[in-house]
C-alpha cells in the first residue's frame, strides 16, 4: 500500500469520527449519546430502571463527549497543522463545555455547572462502565492538556495564579488547572461505596448520589456498636452478581487516579478487587463469569476469553507494563496492608511488585491455551467456553469481545498465536461485513440470534497493535475493509448506526460512546504510521477503553483541590528477570510483500468461516450511494464488495496473493465412540457414573459410550511426550475436561472387556507401580487433609479441596512407556471410595500410596508375582492384609555389606540414593538362602536434586547396565528385585515406621494400539 494511499484512509478515518462528533454535539449533547437514525439524544431511561442495557452506562453525565475527548487529543497530531488547529480546538473547546455543564471540581462557586456540581446525579450505574468510560476518559484527557500524553506542537503554556498554583492559558480563553482531574476524583469518589464489601469484590452499581443503599448486606450499612445490620434494611432483590472482567478491571484507571490526586485508596482498592478474584480462580487456573460480590462465590461455571472475563486478563498484562515504570503507592490509607495481602495470599510489597501481575498473565494465558484453545487439527486455532472447574467443553461460540485477544496477545509478544486467532476474526467480518456477537464455530453460524455488531472495537484494535509489531501491509488492507464496511452498511445523516443483525443489515438508532473513543481512534492511528503514541518510548497502555494511560513519576499537585499528604519515599518497581523481548517481525516470503498473505493456513481459518459457502455478491445497496456525490470521506469503492469470497479481507489487491499459491494440508482429529453391550442384568442408572476429584468413576460399564479423540501431543511439566494418544472427551453425554480422568475398577472393566477388541484393549504398565503401605495415623496427614475431602458432588463447588501428604514422593514421575500415567491413578480410586474422615481403626494403620518406577538393563529382576494389594475400606481402615511386614531401612548401602541377617530375615529393604551406582548397592546384599520371610524387594529412595533438569518429583528410569553381582563378584543367581520412589527424607521416615508394605499394578487401556491417557483402570 503506497505513503498516499495509507494517507487516504488516514483522512478518511477522521471524517468517520468528525461525522459522528459533530452530530453528537449538534443533536445530543449534554446527553449521554445520540440516536442516529432519528437525530435525537439518548439517555437514561427513567421509566424502566431495570433497562441495564442502557442505564449501566448512561450516568447521564454526557458520556460520549467524556469518552471523544482523548480521540481529539490524537487527532491533534494530525499531519497538517490546519488539521492539528482544527482537533486541538475541538478538544479544549469539549472540556470547557464539560466544566461549563459539571464546574471545575472544586467546592467553591466555580464547582457547580449547568446540571450539576461535579458528579452529583441520582443515577445508578455500573461500576466497571463508570470507571473505564468516565474516570478512565478524564484521566487521560488530563494527561493530555498537561503534556503528560504526546500532542505534536502542543506546549502547554504555564501561567502561575495568586495562590501559586499553576494553571494553562488555552487560546479559546479557558484556562486550565486541572479541572478533569478534579471531576475523575469526585466521580471515583462516588464509586467508592461499591467496594464495601467482606470480599473485596465490588458491588456491580452504585447510584453516584445516593451511593449503594440497595445493598443492605454491605460492612457500610452495619451497626458499629451492635454489630448488626439496621432492621429497616433488608435485602431487596439487587443482584449481587459481578464479572471477573467488571471487578478486576479497575486497575489501571484507579492507579493513574491515586497517582496524580495523592489518595492511595483508589489504587488499594483495585488491587485488592483483582487479587481477590484471582485467588478464587477454578482448579483450571481460570476465572469464571460471574461471581457474588457478597460471598466470594462463582455464580457461573462458564469460563473464556470474551465477555465477562476479557478485561480480567487484559488488566493483568496492562498492569506489568504500567506499573513498571512508576513508583509504587506507599500509604494504604484507610486500607491497611493486610486487606490488600490477604486478597493476595501474599505480601502487601508483592500486591505492589509489577511482575507479580505478569505473572498472573503468564500463569492464565498457560490455562488458557491447555483448556480453551484448539489447535490446527480442529481445522483451524480457536478458543471455546469451558467448565471453570472441570475444564470440559461447554459451548462453542465466539463472542466480538473475543476479538480483543490477539492485540494482547501481540503486546505480550505472542504474535504467531495473535496472527492465527486474527486470522478467524477477519474471515468472519469478509462474511458478515462485521462481527456478530456471538458465533458458533459448531454450526457455522450465528448463535442464539445473537447477531448484533453495535459498533464495537475490538477487531479493529487487534488489528492496529499486529500491525505495529509486523508492518505487515495486509493489516492496512483488513483496516480498510473495516472502514469501508461500516461506512457502507453504519452511515446516517445524522452519526454512525449499530447494526441490529449483522446477516440482514437492519439497523438500531444508538451510536456508542465508544465508537468514537475507540474504533475511529484505532482506525486513525492504524493508518497514521508517524504519530506520536506509535513512536512513544514509555511505559504507557491503552485502557480497555482505548484510552491512553501513563503514571508520571512526579504527580501534578497543582491541579489538585486540596493537597494530601505522602508518606513515605516510593520505589520504582524494576522490571525483573521475567522481562521479554518481543520477536522481530516475520520474514516476508518470495513473490509477496506480506507475510499474512502467504500463510499456508490462510484458507483454513477461511473454511471454519464457511467462505467459502457464500455466495457472490454482485450489487450492494447503501444509504450511502445518495451522499456520495457531494462528500470527501465518501468513493464508490465504499459500496462496492468485489470479493468472490476465495480470498479475504475484500480490500486485499490481487498483488498481495502468491501466484500458484497452496495451502497447507487441513488436519482433523480423529474420533470415534466406544460403546459397551448392555448386559441382560445391567440397567445404566445415575448412580453407574460418580463424579469424584479430577475424573468421574465408572461403576458399570453395562450401556456405556466413550466419546474418543486424538490427544494433541503436549510437554508435560517441561518433558515432551513423543507417544500418540487417545482422550475420552465424553462419557454419554457428559463432557469432559482435558485434565480430568476416567476410573474403572478392574473387576468392572472385566466385565466387559473382549480382550481381542483392538478398541479397547487392557495393557499392564511395566515400568509403574504403586507401593501399598500401612502406617501409624500420625505419621499421616491431619484429618483435615486427607482423603475425606477428596469427594466432590458438585461441579459447581467453589474450591477444589488440596490433599497434602507427610512426603513429596506423590509426585508425577515419567517413565519410558508412559509418562502420562502418574501416581494420581491410585490416590485418585481412594477419593472415589472415601466419603467420611478416617476414622479410628482397630488396626490403628492408615494404608497409603506411593508411586514407584522399576529399572531397566541388563541387572533388572521382575516383581515378585504377588496379589494386588487392596485400597482402604469407607472409614480409611486397611482391606485385606499386606505380604510383607518385615522392612529393614538404612543409609546408601554404598560403604560396606550389610549384616547376612537383614536380607535373610527382612521381606523389604529401604536404601537412599547417591554415593555409588544402583549395581554397587545390590551387591553389597549378601547373599541368603529364598524364602517368604526373606528379602523380596528392595526400595531406593530418591531425592529431587538428583533429578537436575527435571520437574519437582518426576525420576528417570534407573539404570541396572550389568547383572547382579553377590559380595564375592559372581553373578546372583536369583536378582533382588528394585523400586524407586522420590521424597527423599520424609520419604525415608514414613518407611522406618512402616508395619505392612505390598504392591499394587497398573493397567492402561489402549485403542488400537494408542494408549488412552485418561482411563485408568483401578
Amino acid at each position: 500500500m503506497t505513503d498516499a494511499q495509507i494517507k487516504d484512509l488516514r483522512n478518511q478515518a477522521e471524517h468517520m469520527f468528525y461525522h459522528g462528533y459533530d452530530n453528537y454535539m449538534k443533536h445530543a449533547f449534554p446527553e449521554d449519546e445520540l440516536k442516529p437514525l432519528t437525530c435525537k439524544p439518548l439517555g437514561r431511561d427513567r421509566l424502566d430502571p431495570t433497562h441495564i442495557a442502557i442505564n449501566d452506562v448512561l450516568g447521564n453525565y454526557s458520556l460520549s463527549l467524556v469518552d471523544s475527548l482523548t480521540t481529539l487529543a490524537v487527532l491533534a497530531s494530525s499531519s497538517t497543522e490546519a488539521r492539528r488547529n482544527k482537533a486541538l480546538h475541538h478538544f479544549q473547546s469539549g472540556v470547557a463545555a464539560l466544566v461549563e455543564q459539571y464546574g471545575d471540581g472544586t467546592d467553591g462557586p466555580a464547582g457547580q455547572g449547568l446540571r450539576a456540581r461535579g458528579f452529583d446525579l441520582d443515577s445508578k450505574v455500573q461500576v466497571f462502565e463508570t470507571v473505564i468510560r468516565g474516570v478512565g476518559g478524564l484521566l487521560s484527557a488530563h494527561q493530555f492538556a498537561v503534556g503528560d500524553l504526546p500532542i505534536t506542537g502542543y506546549r502547554p503554556p504555564k501561567i502561575t495564579t495568586g495562590n501559586g498554583s499553576n494553571s494553562i492559558q488555552w487560546p479559546n480563553g479557558f484556562r486550565y488547572n486541572g479541572q478533569l482531574l478534579r471531576l475523575a476524583e469526585d466521580l471515583g469518589n462516588r464509586l467508592l461505596p461499591a467496594f464495601h464489601t467482606d470480599t473485596g469484590i465490588p458491588y456491580p452499581r452504585v447510584n453516584l448520589r445516593h451511593g449503594i443503599p440497595f445493598y443492605a448486606e454491605s460492612p457500610l450499612h452495619r451497626d458499629a456498636e451492635n454489630g448488626m445490620c439496621h432492621r429497616i434494611q433488608r435485602r431487596n432483590g439487587e443482584l449481587t452478581e459481578t464479572c471477573s472482567a467488571g471487578a478486576g478491571s479497575l486497575l489501571l484507571e484507579f492507579t493513574t487516579l491515586s497517582r496524580l490526586t495523592g489518595d492511595p485508596r483508589f489504587e488499594q482498592l483495585s488491587k485488592r478487587a483483582f487479587w481477590s478474584i484471582w485467588k478464587r480462580k477454578g482448579p483450571t487456573g481460570l476465572v469464571g463469569a460471574g461471581i457474588d460480590a457478597e460471598t466470594g462465590l462463582w455464580t457461573s461455571s462458564y469460563t473464556g476469553i470474551g465477555a465477562s472475563t476479557d478485561s480480567f486478563y487484559e488488566y493483568a498484562a496492562k498492569a506489568y507494563v504500567l506499573f513498571s515504570a512508576a513508583p509504587a503507592a506507599t500509604s494504604f490509607g484507610a486500607f491497611p496492608p493486610t486487606a490488600i495481602s490477604d486478597a493476595h495470599g501474599g505480601s502487601s510489597q508483592h500486591v505492589d511488585d509489577p511482575e507479580s501481575y505478569y505473572g498472573v498473565w503468564k500463569d492464565a494465558h498457560a490455562a488458557i491455551n491447555h483448556h480453551l484453545r484448539r489447535g490446527r487439527m480442529y481445522i483451524h486455532p480457536h478458543y471455546i467456553q469451558a467448565d471453570l472447574f472441570t475444564g470440559a467443553a461447554r459451548a462453542f461460540w465466539f463472542d466480538s469481545l473475543g476479538a480483543f485477544f490477539p492485540g494482547l496477545l501481540t503486546l505480550t509478544g505472542d504474535v504467531e498465536e495473535a496472527t492465527e486467532a486474527h486470522l478467524l476474526n477477519t474471515a468472519l467480518w469478509s462474511r458478515y461485513s462485521a462481527l456478530p456477537e456471538r458465533w458458533s464455530t459448531s454450526s457455522g453460524s450465528v448463535e442464539s440470534g445473537l447477531g448484533w455488531w453495535g459498533g464495537r472495537p475490538e477487531f479493529i484494535e487487534s488489528t492496529y497493535h499486529l500491525y505495529r509489531a509486523t508492518q505487515d501491509p495486509w493489516y492496512l488492507h483488513v483496516g480498510e475493509m473495516v472502514m469501508r464496511d461500516i461506512k457502507r452498511r453504519c452511515w446516517t445523516k445524522c452519526g454512525w448506526a449499530g447494526i441490529q443483525d449483522v446477516r440482514t443489515g437492519e439497523r438500531s438508532d444508538r451510536m456508542e460512546s465508544y465508537f468514537l473513543s475507540e474504533t475511529t481512534k484505532y482506525l486513525i492511528l492504524l493508518f497514521e504510521p508517524d504519530h506520536p503514541l506509535n513512536k512513544l518510548d514509555a511505559s504507557f497502555v491503552f485502557s480497555t477503553e482505548g484510552h491512553p494511560l501513563i503514571l508520571p513519576r512526579v504527580a501534578h499537585q497543582q491541579y489538585r483541590a486540596s493537597t494530601p499528604s505522602a508518606k513515605g519515599a516510593p520505589n520504582v518497581a524494576s522490571g525483573g528477570s521475567s522481562a521479554q523481548t518481543c520477536p522481530p517481525p516475520p520474514a516476508h516470503h518470495p513473490f509477496s510483500d506480506s507475510p499474512v498473505a502467504s500463510r499456508g493456513d490462510l484458507y483454513h481459518a477461511a473454511n471454519l468461516a464457511r467462505l467459502h459457502f457464500m455466495p457472490t455478491h454482485e450489487t450492494l445497496e447503501s444509504p450511502l450511494i445518495e451522499y456520495s456525490a457531494d462528500h470527501p470521506s465518501v468513493s464508490i469503492s465504499d459500496v462496492r464488495s468485489p470479493s468472490n469470497y476465495t480470498y479475504f479481507p475484500w480490500t486485499l489487491p490481487l498483488e498481495l496473493v502468491p501466484p500458484n499459491a497452496t495451502c497447507d494440508k487441513m488436519t482433523a482429529r480423529p474420533t470415534f465412540d466406544i460403546t459397551f453391550p448392555t448386559h441382560p442384568h445391567g440397567v445404566l442408572t445415575p448412580g453407574s457414573l460418580q463424579r469424584v476429584l479430577n475424573g468421574i468413576l465408572v461403576n458399570s460399564i453395562s450401556g456405556l459410550r466413550l466419546g474418543m479423540i486424538q490427544d494433541v501431543k503436549v510437554d508435560i511439566g517441561g518433558v515432551p511426550s513423543s507417544a500418540e494418544l487417545y482422550r475420552v472427551q465424553a462419557i454419554n453425554n457428559i463432557a469432559m475436561g482435558r485434565d480430568e480422568k476416567v476410573f474403572v475398577a478392574k473387576d468392572t472393566a472385566a466385565e466387559a472387556v473382549n480382550p481381542l477388541d483392538p478398541n479397547f484393549t487392557r495393557v499392564r504398565d511395566m515400568a509403574m507401580v504403586d507401593l501399598v503401605i500401612d502406617v501409624t495415623p500420625e505419621l499421616m496427614c491431619s484429618k483435615k487433609n486427607t482423603t475425606s475431602n477428596l469427594f466432590d458432588n458438585s461441579v459447581t463447588s467453589t474450591s477444589s479441596p488440596d490433599l497434602v501428604y507427610s512426603s513429596p514422593a506423590h509426585e508425577n514421575v515419567p517413565h519410558e512407556s508412559s509418562m502420562m500415567h502418574a501416581f494420581n491413578s491410585l490416590i485418585e480410586h481412594v477419593a472415589a471410595l472415601i466419603h467420611n474422615d478416617p476414622q479410628e481403626t482397630t488396626t490403628g494403620y492408615l494404608r497409603e500410596y506411593f508411586p514407584a518406577i522399576t529399572p531397566t538393563g541388563a541387572g533388572a529382576a521382575p516383581l515378585p508375582d504377588v496379589e494386588d494389594a487392596l485400597g482402604p475400606d469407607m472409614s480409611g481402615s486397611p482391606r485385606g492384609g499386606l505380604v510383607w511386614h518385615s522392612i529393614h531401612v538404612t543409609d546408601n548401602n554404598c560403604n560396606s555389606r550389610l549384616p547376612v541377617s537383614v536380607p535373610r530375615d527382612h521381606q523389604v529393604l529401604v536404601i537412599t540414593r547417591g554415593g555409588c551406582s544402583f549395581g554397587q548397592k545390590l551387591q553389597n546384599i549378601p547373599t541368603f538362602p529364598p524364602s517368604k520371610n526373606s528379602l523380596q524387594l528392595v526400595i531406593v529412595v530418591s531425592y529431587d536434586d538428583a533429578e537436575a533438569g527435571l520437574p519437582s518429583g518426576w525420576l528417570v528410569r534407573p539404570l541396572l547396565e550389568k547383572h547382579q553381582l553377590t559380595p564375592a563378584g559372581l553373578s546372583r543367581h536369583r536378582p533382588i528385585p528394585m523400586v524407586m520412589v522420590g521424597g527423599g527424607d520424609k520419604t525415608h521416615d514414613v518407611f522406618r515406621r512402616a508395619v505392612g508394605l505390598g504392591l499394587k499394578r497398573r493397567y492402561s487401556i489402549q485403542a488400537q494400539g494408542v494408549p488412552i491417557s485418561n482411563l485408568i483402570i483401578i
